[in-house]
């Protein structure tokens, strides 16, 4: 998986046109029901948003892309769920993840278009929660509402990453020649406290709201 991000990382930053093209096909998949879970864009993504820095990629090209593929991916996954059904869950190949799938259920009913703003962030849900809310029958405004803006939202915070690191360094190469090992010394001891940090809180938050969830699930 690795040498094949890193073909396509590689294909893209050689044929800049194309992409806007590829990065939206590539979000549309990841934001496919169960096809998602073997397609990890979140590296190209970073990369694409060092590249965009360094002046090879078009921003507009690329957001636009992406923004395109992620909203079209969950929608197709949205009128597949209301399409098959909450009985569809109901079948064999399903019972050993019945107890995920009512978790799952739970969460979307809870939290309504929230859960497609988080969805989007959370890896194991991201190409699940579309689904979900179809077969839940969601009113379509409401989650093409919530489908678009989430969308808009996640590819700027995956590219913001790449971005802000690339143009980081390249400040700091200006004032390397001065102050080199202080500013690196300075910069990784910022952003290990930034990354422990952010896993604490979300390691927390995402616990909190385990705990609620299997509460609810066990009181049934």
């Amino acid at each position: 998986m690795d040498s094949l991000l890193q073909a396509v990382g590689d294909f893209i930053a050689r044929n800049h046109m194309w992409a806007g093209v590829l990065l939206g096909l590539i979000t549309f998949f990841e934001s496919l029901a169960v096809v998602g879970a073997f397609v990890p864009a979140t590296g190209l993504l970073v990369a694409a948003g060092g590249l965009i820095a360094a002046g090879v990629l078009d921003p507009v090209n690329v957001i636009v892309g992406c923004v395109v593929g992620a909203v079209i991916g969950d929608a197709v996954s949205y009128w597949a769920g209301r399409r098959l059904g909450v009985r569809f869950l109901q079948r064999p190949m399903f019972k050993p993840h019945r107890r995920r799938i009512a978790w799952t259920r739970l969460y979307c009913r809870r939290y309504g278009v929230m859960s497609i703003f988080v969805g989007r962030f959370f890896g194991p849900l991201r190409a699940f929660v579309p689904l979900t809310l179809g077969m839940l029958r969601m009113r379509q405004r409401a989650f093409q509402f919530g489908n678009v803006t989430s969308g808009i939202v996640w590819v700027v915070a995956m590219l913001a990453p790449g971005y802000l690191a690339a143009k980081g360094l390249a400040r700091m190469e200006l004032l390397s020649e001065a102050h080199g090992p202080t500013l690196l010394i300075g910069a990784i001891a910022l952003a290990i406290l930034i990354v422990a940090v952010a896993y604490r809180l979300l390691k927390t938050r995402m616990s909190r709201k385990s705990a609620v969830m299997r509460g609810a699930l066990e009181s049934r």
